[in-house]
């Protein structure tokens, strides 16, 4: 157990970071970097190293939101090269659900006063009367983690002559929406590895660990993580009055068939090393139209959830159409038997359309009308793009239009269904236990959580994948070439809405684990850390991972 000066120093570090109100895009996610970054060189080791703290800005951003980075060298008999990454992001989501409660948000104290006079639910009671929650915005994800590496590193700084290698600290904001930071950060983990002739060994996370049933009181330690697809389907019917129904095609309706069939559906799960994926859900679905009047849907748009283990963006993509046809099949044979029910109810016979859509992805769609147009659909597309960002439009937005300038300039006037995808998109990754680097990783890490667990009585299971986003996706890239090529090829405006550079990312190939605070709640009014763990046993695990590697010793 970390000593109490040391979890004393945690918590006082938790309240005063969630005093920053640093959501996700707002002022405030300048504001935590700025307090980090002093922090930071509060230290005696960056006083006297000041130029091993680093900032980067992220381009353009008109909130001045910046990467903080502090880098600890090594100093004992033989150091090396090989360098540890703890890195957590800064941002939270905001606090509309708090209700009444919101002015209490960021003051941990003053909520959980507010709390002590409201009906909760038994648990939340319970932990709220225990003493050993704390409760407020971004408690658990993740400023405890945040506080945890930094308190870390201020002991560790204390002593480098006890460190046979390197402790680089990133601290990145907007991961809650787009991972902007750690997208950024890639760039600056490069040049510093080739400036300070550094080698990235492996990264620890610390996004927050929570229960993953009722009654659950296990401890679980993350070896990779959980990929985010968000695929989309343009959906162009054909055209008709309200009052002759059957003589078009409803978009809307092939729409309502695409979320019945894929949404919440385990068919569509990723199951690897284990363990499976929570299935897709729909984030959106609507039809086209901009205003009122008695057409029926002409087009529609929705798009899912998606998340990966293991399945290949081509593999994805076959799945998803086959479920497209299945719809359009299932639609068709729906319309065809009300259409029946119709007539014989109403003895007329009228006009009826044929649900015969044309499925197909975007690359496909792509080529065949830039065959057509030639070099010039490029630039139209990017200046649609240019234009649409330059508005603030959602980035999905974005790349629905582009899908549906392409059919525009290709006369695409049958049926059609386009499967695309848009951003954001997380890259699945994990630590392969069985064999090479990543086997002996994944060994040693399992003895100290052995060690670690026997010392505090706490009982530690490795799983996979961290089952949330997380920024980690953006150090380690499992696909291969030929998925993240089909990947860019389908996602419109690739370069201009989400400028990944994927192939550089596989070749930084940093391997991650997610250790984490322990909480509820996340994501909720309820939001609350365990402070026994959290602050006592976390950080006690942490160096005695960092010893493991780099033979230091906790003083």
């Amino acid at each position: 157990m970390f000593d109490r000066d040391g979890q004393a120093e945690i918590e006082k570090l938790v309240r005063d970071m969630v005093g920053i109100p640093s959501i996700n895009g707002t002022p405030g996610e300048k504001d935590i970097a700025i307090f980090i970054e002093g922090w930071l060189r509060s230290l005696p080791y960056f006083h006297d190293h000041p130029d091993f703290v680093y900032i980067q800005p992220i381009d353009g951003d008109s909130l001045e939101r910046r990467n903080v980075f502090a880098l600890l060298k090594g100093t004992a008999p033989g150091a090396g090269q090989e360098t540890i990454i703890l890195h957590g992001h800064t941002d939270t989501v905001g606090v509309d659900d708090f209700g009444r409660l919101a002015p209490y948000a960021f003051d941990c104290s003053k909520l959980q006063k507010e709390m002590a006079f409201m009906e909760l639910d038994p648990e939340i009671r319970s932990d709220l009367d225990s003493g050993d929650w704390m409760f407020g915005r971004g408690v658990c994800d993740m400023k405890s983690g945040d506080a945890v590496f930094m308190v870390i590193l201020g002991r560790l700084s204390a002593h480098p002559e006890l460190l046979s290698g390197n402790i680089l600290v990133s601290f990145n904001p907007v991961e809650e929406n787009q991972h902007t930071g750690i997208i950024y950060a890639r760039t600056f983990f490069e040049k510093l590895a080739e400036r300070e002739g550094l080698v990235y060994r492996f990264a620890i996370n610390n996004d927050y660990i929570c229960p993953l049933y009722p009654g659950d009181t296990g401890r679980y330690v993350y070896t990779g993580t959980v990929g985010k697809l968000l695929p989309c389907f343009y959906i162009q019917g054909k055209e008709t009055h309200a009052g002759q129904p059957f003589e078009g095609v409803d978009a809307g309706f092939v729409a309502a068939e695409l979320v019945r069939e894929i949404s919440f559906n385990p068919e569509f799960c990723d199951t690897f090393n284990g363990a499976t994926t929570l299935p897709p859900v729909a984030l959106k679905s609507a039809d086209l139209k901009e205003r009122y009047n008695v057409q029926t849907p002409l087009s529609a748009f929705v798009y899912f959830n998606y998340m990966v283990h293991n399945e290949s963006v081509p593999d994805i993509e076959e799945h998803l159409l086959a479920a497209v046809r299945r719809c359009c099949m299932a639609a068709s044979a729906l319309v065809d038997q009300r259409y029946e029910a119709f007539k014989h109810v109403s003895g007329v016979s009228c006009p009826k359309a044929a649900y015969d859509f044309d499925v197909t992805v975007y690359s496909i769609l792509y080529d065949r009308v830039r065959s057509m147009c030639g070099v010039s659909l490029d630039k139209i597309l990017h200046d649609v793009a240019e234009r649409l960002i330059a508005a603030g439009t959602d980035s999905r937005e974005i790349s629905l239009a582009l899908v549906r300038k392409v059919c525009e300039l290709g006369d695409i006037r049958k049926p059609v269904v386009v499967l695309f995808f848009a951003a954001p998109y997380c890259p699945h990754n994990t630590i392969q236990h069985t064999e090479g680097d990543e086997a002996f990783l994944y060994r040693t890490v399992r003895a100290v959580l052995t060690s670690c667990g026997e010392k505090n009585r706490e009982q530690f299971t490795m799983l996979p994948f961290f089952p949330s986003l997380s920024d980690s996706s953006y150090l380690k890239i499992d696909d291969d070439n030929g998925s993240i090529d089909t990947l860019v090829a389908d996602f419109p405006g690739y370069d201009m809405l989400y400028p990944v550079d994927l192939h550089k990312i596989k070749e930084l190939d940093i391997p991650c684990f997610n250790f984490g605070c322990y909480g509820k709640d996340a994501h909720k009014s309820t939001e609350r850390v365990y402070k026994p763990y959290s602050f006592g046993v976390l950080p006690e695990l942490i160096m005695d991972t960092v010893a493991e590697f780099f033979g230091t010793k906790q003083k």
